[in-house]
């Protein structure tokens, strides 16, 4: 995977919709991170996300992004807010979301109603892992179905978040500084 440029996605032009809650106060923080909704994505991962679209289309479903590329500097916001690496990447090691190759989402139905999956978005609980023994069956089956779409499309998952997804080799890239992020910026 080589590094490309940070691409703007929409409503209109990938057929999602977008909450990007790190722009509001309903985060774990309390607080909004983000100046204003901003959604970017590198481009494999632009093009892999365009797939999702399709496959979630397919079942009648669209995908709602909570965040997408996240400048290091709201990483580090995060990380001093809860320096725990089950949930947060660490400073040093950097987060998939800084190298504009990962998704925070869901899946929403027809009559746009968010999939129950269990627990919010952003809920830093063992129970938010993609298969936490105990959750009701129809939870289980919304989570395998939003792993289907994901991984379909070419996305891997990572065990204590079932909203989260990355290109594989992600980690190869580098960072990419919110001075190069164009419109995105922190609060």
């Amino acid at each position: 995977m080589t590094r490309s440029r940070l691409l703007h996605v929409t409503p209109d032009t990938h057929h999602v919709q977008i909450d990007l809650v790190y722009a509001t106060d309903r985060n774990l923080t309390g607080k909004p991170i983000y100046k204003a909704q901003h959604c970017l994505l590198l481009e494999p991962a632009e093009a892999a996300l365009r797939k999702a679209v399709e496959i979630a289309r397919s079942l009648g479903m669209t995908l709602r992004i909570f965040d997408a590329y996240r400048p290091p500097q709201a990483q580090k916001v995060l990380w001093d807010f809860l320096p725990d690496p089950t949930f947060i990447a660490e400073l040093g090691r950097g987060s998939n979301h800084s190298r504009g190759t990962a998704l925070d989402l869901t899946l929403v139905d027809r009559d746009g109603r968010e999939l129950d999956m269990g627990t919010g978005f952003d809920a830093m609980v063992p129970a938010s892992e993609h298969f936490h023994a105990g959750l009701p069956e129809h939870v289980q089956r919304n989570r395998i179905w939003l792993l289907g779409v994901m991984h379909g499309a070419g996305f891997t998952h990572i065990k204590s978040e079932w909203w989260h997804y990355e290109l594989p080799g992600s980690r190869e890239l580098e960072v990419i500084d919110n001075e190069d992020s164009g419109p995105l910026r922190l609060m």
